[in-house]
């Protein structure tokens, strides 16, 4: 079969040789006559030349019917289209196919890129390479000709003046004929399939409409197999967003997001130069945060103002902003000269624009719109864990600071509260104070009353922290102020209640035991303005006085009956009366208790009695009285406060302390 027929001839038993024509085919010698004994494929004979006339050469498919051919080769076609979804493949075979029935030497099938209007080779044999790098304009060249007008182009002599020749692109020296036949898919061209021959005429007519039957399948497949590759390709990028989507929103180190950010993009699109660049609102200017230029990091010092650049446009509109050529770009700064493409997308967070993540290529049309929708839809992500970042920043600073404060006001409120108990000649005080945090509301204070006359206030302040710790000064300070005039423990409440009721704060209160010692006669006065009540521990046994039991039931019990289990009885000391800060024109009670040497009073903050264990349940008054009963005989107040501590962080078992807890303990000696 000689180059480009697709019929098959037998010769007759005088066989003659034969010579090829420039197109492929075969041509008898001068004055030769077809053989009654050749056969040709089809119903087709050719007619005899006239007497005296040369037989004309026989083109390769010369007005040949070849049906049956046509139909097995589009079963082929068919066949070999639907078995692939990738696009290499398919080209592959379509080219296989084609060189079945057509012995090209020369093929090529061509896309169209719908952004630049571009023809460029996706699959070619034998090309050079300098050839298949030729990016053909709509209009250029034969098959830009073919894809302009959508028809198919047969070239019978590129040598030849004739239509279309002036188009001709000379990219191989030996070619004569050409074959462009244009891909069309719902009415749109795609691209071209194009072959050429070394030989003149050796295309025909037939090979014209056998291609564009191919063709016409051919778009079809290749659509389809383009589908199937965007799709993939939009299903692996989502995938690859919601992994880098995981990733960025674990990291709340604002250099290490934006560096991972850079590390991450690569990913989905293969920059060569990427900007983070963050709003500066102080400034009212974009800062760069973090470059990076073939893959290792850079610095930068330029700042972008709106609608400054590429980028300050992209701020500016709050959309997108891709320059195909930045050279061709109005409002492109150049700052990397070798920089073709650009993209550049804002990164908005409850509707500002926060910063900008900016991609550049030294290639020309580099970035799609792929590209752009792939980097919008991460922007969205990457603006919230920088926001987030930046949240965490700003959280993390505030906290250093607050643990600076905070420790500067504990060690304030610490210089309130007395260093050291007063010394007495008949009586021995202790204190001891641990805050539920850095700073807290519980307050105690001893006032000098005189000689062998002390004042003794144990208060808790509503809420927890600095609030409490502040309006705790707040009561600290009158109180003091109020010392002088050594008042009852009973007008002392009173006063206080007053003073406070000048500087009245919403639902703010404090509650506070006022204690007034006497050395002289070792009596106490007592007033409670809704305080804890306090616990009379007694070292000489007094039946008719009821005692706090030692054992401890689940169940609600009537008030106990005295109960003396050893030789200390602990016992509660009523006094009652509204909190500090609450009501005005409060009047308060007021007890005076007389004491033995051995003898306790136990004042004490909530925190004490109220404090958890890990199953939820309260220390009690009930513990803390069996505290004070165990307590080996006889005891200092030092001793029974430490011990009454020890005895609670020993019932909470590590867990955290949800309130003040105080204890101050007078001892008569």
């Amino acid at each position: 079969m000689g180059p480009g027929s697709i019929i098959k001839t037998s010769m007759s038993s005088a066989n003659k040789p034969r010579r090829p024509t420039a197109a492929g085919g075969d041509t008898p010698h001068p004055g030769d006559t077809p053989h009654p004994g050749d056969h040709f494929e089809g119903d087709y004979r050719p007619a005899p030349p006239p007497d005296g006339e040369p037989a004309p050469p026989t083109p390769a498919l010369s007005n040949i019917r070849v049906e049956p051919l046509q139909i097995d080769f589009l079963h082929r076609l068919a066949d070999a289209l639907n078995a692939t979804l990738d696009l290499n493949t398919l080209m592959h075979r379509v080219a296989d196919l084609a060189r079945a029935v057509i012995d090209f030497r020369i093929f090529a099938i061509l896309l169209l890129n719908d952004r630049t209007n571009e023809l460029w080779m996706r699959f070619q044999t034998g090309h050079s390479p300098e050839t298949e790098r030729m990016r053909i304009k709509l209009g250029r060249g034969i098959v830009g000709q073919a894809a302009l007008h959508r028809k198919s182009i047969l070239i019978h002599d590129v040598g030849t003046p004739g239509n279309y020749i002036e188009h001709y692109i000379e990219g191989n020296p030996i070619v004569r004929s050409e074959l462009a036949v244009p891909l069309i898919i719902k009415n749109k061209v795609i691209g071209i399939i194009d072959i050429q021959s070394e030989y003149p005429s050796f295309f025909t007519t037939d090979h014209q409409r056998l291609l564009e039957l191919v063709a016409s399948r051919v778009a079809v497949a290749i659509e389809n197999a383009r589908l199937y590759t965007r799709v993939s390709r939009q299903a692996q990028t989502l995938t690859v967003l919601n992994e880098i989507s995981r990733e960025i929103t674990s990291i709340l180190d604002l250099d290490d997001l934006l560096e991972r950010i850079g590390h991450l993009v690569k990913r989905v699109i293969d920059f060569q130069m990427f900007t983070i660049l963050l709003w500066n609102e102080r400034r009212e200017r974009l800062e760069h945060r973090f470059s990076s230029r073939y893959g290792e990091r850079i610095a930068r010092e330029r700042t972008v103002s709106l609608g400054q650049g590429i980028i300050g446009a992209a701020a500016q509109l709050r959309e997108p902003v891709l320059a195909p050529d930045v050279r061709k770009d109005p409002r492109y700064v150049s700052e990397n000269p070798e920089t073709r493409s650009e993209l550049s997308v804002p990164l908005i967070y409850k509707g500002n624009v926060i910063g900008v993540l900016d991609l550049e290529h030294t290639r020309v049309n580099y970035f799609t719109e792929d590209h752009q929708r792939t980097l919008s839809t991460l922007a969205a992500q990457v603006a919230i864990s920088i926001a987030n970042a930046r949240l965490y920043q700003r959280i993390h600073e505030e906290e250093q600071r607050m643990e600076r404060d905070l420790e500067m006001a504990r060690q304030v409120q610490l210089r309130l509260m007395p260093p050291f108990p007063p010394t007495l000649e008949r009586a021995e005080i202790a204190a001891k104070f641990m805050a539920a945090r850095s700073i807290g509301g519980d307050i105690y204070d001893f006032l000098d009353y005189g000689p062998g006359r002390v004042a003794l206030a144990v208060g808790d302040v509503s809420g927890k922290a600095a609030p409490a710790a502040l309006y705790a000064a707040l009561v600290s300070g009158i109180l003091r102020s109020l010392a002088n005039q050594h008042l009852s423990p009973a007008a002392m409440l009173a006063a206080l209640n007053d003073q406070l009721q000048e500087r009245k704060l919403d639902s703010q209160y404090v509650t506070m035991i006022m204690a007034v010692w006497d050395d002289s006669n070792q009596t106490l006065q007592i007033a409670n303005a809704g305080s804890v009540q306090p616990l009379f521990v007694s070292t000489v046994q007094n039946a008719s006085v009821p005692c706090l039991p030692t054992t401890r039931t689940k169940d609600p019990v009537p008030p106990p009956e005295p109960v003396v289990t050893s030789s200390v009885c602990v016992r509660t000391i009523h006094a009652e009366g509204f909190p500090l800060g609450l009501f005005p024109n409060v009047e308060y009670e007021e007890f005076t208790l007389s004491t033995q040497p051995g003898d306790l009073i136990v004042f004490f903050s909530d925190g004490i009695v109220d404090a958890q264990n890990a199953v939820g349940d309260m220390f009690g008054e009930e513990r803390l009285a069996e505290v004070l009963q165990t307590q080996a005989q006889p005891t200092t107040a030092a001793t029974a406060a430490e011990a009454i501590l020890d005895a609670v962080a020993a019932f909470q078992s590590g867990t955290a302390h949800f309130d003040d807890e105080t204890v101050v303990i007078l001892r008569a000696l």
